[in-house]
């Protein structure tokens, strides 16, 4: 019964600490992602929108 409780007991503390570092990565993601967009400015789509257009419609027909 003494073995069967220090198992136990390990895998407790084990569960713990991996509970620990799961919320201590899932903040630094989410953190991390909060940033990006202050980091990063948005460009606009249009313009490729526009680019791929052209490029399709000026593309030769063979019908």
């Amino acid at each position: 019964m003494f073995e069967y409780e220090i198992v136990t007991a390990v895998r407790s503390a084990d569960l713990i600490r991996e509970a620990a570092e799961y919320r201590t990565a899932r903040a630094a993601r989410k953190a991390h992602r909060a940033s990006l967009p202050s980091q990063e400015p948005r460009r606009p789509v249009r313009p490729l929108r526009d680019r791929f257009t052209r490029t399709a419609c000026s593309a030769p027909h063979t019908a």
